[in-house]
């Protein structure tokens, strides 16, 4: 057996296997184990048998830790980045200005950053459980064109970990064409805390997407969306929203301060239909 372990070991060589962690962690295994079964039929194993052995151990270690390429940990990064970001901009609680406020209590506010520019916050409360808002915008997130109408489509473009994605957006053109179609191509990450559930992302660059015809590139992060139970009514969700976008194109500052603040209160109520439809919501 120990023979076609080396073997095995022999064709990892290769670039086009190397590449292959799967079969890495095959050779890294075996290799240990062989080297086990030596030691205990040979009394007092040598020097090289007990290195080897080690270093063949702390290869199969290290590919269990990273099983992720170069440019995967790159997303990964870039969505842990969006999240770092976002959470210490809703944290500082300090100059946000009122922008909306709805008879049922949405609330937009707003700040500008040195290094971000304008950005949007909405405060408002789902009456549904935390796991129901979350499944419905994580689980079924390529089924938000159905619900929201400022939004035509979303898309899965790659699963880069279990909480890792990239997406691609299309936003819908805004009444009388006042803003025209934009789209967006970011990593989203999301992530447990606890009782609270954090939703973040920003743009990033992917070669399967490159800029569509018809279509002006946008813009966006750090942004993020918090999940939390209410308190006083746990069966109910506190949502917060923060928003930075950069919509590209000429546009007045005016407009798009009125067209942002009113898609994040309109994304409110949207979700809430859309929550409250019998059939239609994912519970995890």
């Amino acid at each position: 057996m120990l023979p076609a372990t080396f073997k095995l070991c022999a064709g990892i060589s290769y670039k086009h296997l190397r590449n292959m962690t799967g079969l890495r962690r095959t050779a890294a295994v075996a290799l240990t184990h062989e080297l086990q079964k030596l030691s205990l039929v040979t009394p007092g194993p040598s020097n090289w048998i007990n290195q080897v052995r080690r270093k063949s151990v702390l290869l199969s270690s290290r590919l269990e830790e990273n099983p992720y390429n170069e440019v995967e940990m790159s997303y990964i990064k870039q969505g842990e980045e969006a999240l770092k970001k976002s959470m210490n901009i809703l944290g500082d609680q300090d100059g946000w200005k009122t922008e909306i406020v709805a008879k049922n209590g949405d609330k937009v506010l707003s700040k500008v950053l040195p290094d971000i520019g304008k950005v949007f916050k909405l405060e408002a409360v789902v009456e549904k459980p935390l796991n129901n808002v979350y499944g419905e915008l994580v689980e079924n997130m390529e089924k938000m064109g159905e619900w929201n109408p400022n939004v035509k489509e979303v898309k899965i473009l790659q699963k880069v970990s279990k909480d890792t994605v990239i997406t691609h957006e299309k936003a819908a053109e805004t009444p009388g064409n006042i803003v025209g179609p934009r789209d967006f191509v970011s990593v989203r990450c999301n992530k447990r805390r606890g009782s609270t559930c954090i939703l973040a992302g920003m743009s990033t660059k992917f070669e399967g997407m490159p800029e569509q015809k018809g279509y002006v590139r946008g813009e966006n992060g750090p942004t993020c969306m918090v999940l939390r139970p209410v308190l006083e009514d746990p069966s109910k969700t506190k949502l917060t929203w923060l928003l930075s976008i950069d919509l590209k194109g000429w546009l007045p500052k005016s407009i798009i301060n009125q067209v942002l603040s009113q898609t994040q209160v309109d994304f409110a109520k949207h979700l809430r239909t859309r929550i409250t439809t019998p059939g239609n919501t994912l519970s995890l």
